[in-house]
Parts: structure tokens; sequence; C-alpha cells
């Protein structure tokens, strides 16, 4: 690993270790200084949020029971997403053994396509749901903030 990489993640992810080596290259006796932790992205990765429940908890200032409740309605569209990606899977294993035979199979691949479809839209109304759910859960400033998230793509659905 190069030594700003080190650098890099250990000042994100070192518990009040300041000061860090880097262990190898020129600078294998020196040390890097680094500043305390950033804890400005909260776990944000680079490709969306890693933790979206503490995320939203702590961006929206949600209550207990309102954590409990999110937590359910985010389990259950990460499942519906997870069938998607399964179905998707089908999907593209039926529009493969269309393609393969001899001859060109129609039902196959319209099973396939029809699959890919079905998925789509169960995925769309777990989603649309999910959104009424946590719309009722929600105060009215906590929904104002969640837009925000929302349209600025800090948020994705």
């Amino acid at each position: 690993m190069h030594p700003a990489m080190m650098h890099w993640w250990r000042s994100r992810h070192a518990s009040r270790e300041y000061a860090v080596h880097a262990g190898c290259g020129s600078m294998a006796h020196g040390a890097y200084w680094a500043a305390p932790p950033d804890h400005g992205d909260l776990g944000a990765g680079a490709f969306g949020v890693r933790r979206p429940l503490r995320y939203l908890a702590y961006k929206l200032g949600l209550d207990e029971q309102q954590v409990a409740e999110l937590a359910r309605i985010l389990n259950e569209l990460k499942t519906e997403r997870a069938q998607a990606e399964v179905d998707g899977r089908r999907a593209v294993t039926a529009l493969a053994d269309a393609i393969a035979g001899e001859v060109f199979d129609q039902q196959k691949a319209a099973e396939g396509a029809t699959i890919r479809v079905r998925g789509a839209e169960r995925l769309r109304d777990t989603l649309v749901q999910s959104l009424a759910r946590i719309h009722a859960v929600l105060k009215p400033e906590q929904r104002a903030r969640l837009a925000y998230l929302i349209r600025t793509g800090t948020l994705s659905l």
C-alpha cells in the first residue's frame, strides 16, 4: 500500500492515534502527523451512505421510537432490493438460455424479460410504500431535511 494511502486510512480510522508511522519506503523511521479523524462525513463512503440508519438518525435528529420504526422500514426495503437482485440474475439466466440454443427461444426470452419487469415493479411498490411510512414517522422539519438529502444526492433511493 502506498504510504499516502496508509496515512489517509489511518487518519480516518485511528482511535486517538494522531502520530501514524508509514512503515515503508524512505519514511519508515519518520512519522506522519495527522489531524484528528474527521467525523464530518459520518461514514459516508464513495458510493453513498454506508450506515443509512445511523446517518439518518443524526442528520434528521430522530428519537428512539423513530429510529426503531425507520430500522424496520429500511430492513424491509433492503430485503426487497436483495430479492430484486435475485430476480435480475434469474432474468439474465433466462435470457442467456434463450440465446444459447441452436434456435432463439422466444418464450424463454419473454419469460426472462417478464421476471425483470415484475422484480422492478415490486421494488417500485415497496419503495413507494416505504416512503409513505417514513413520511408518517417524521415530523415536518425532518421531512424537509430528508427531502433536501434526497434532492442533493447525499442520500440515494
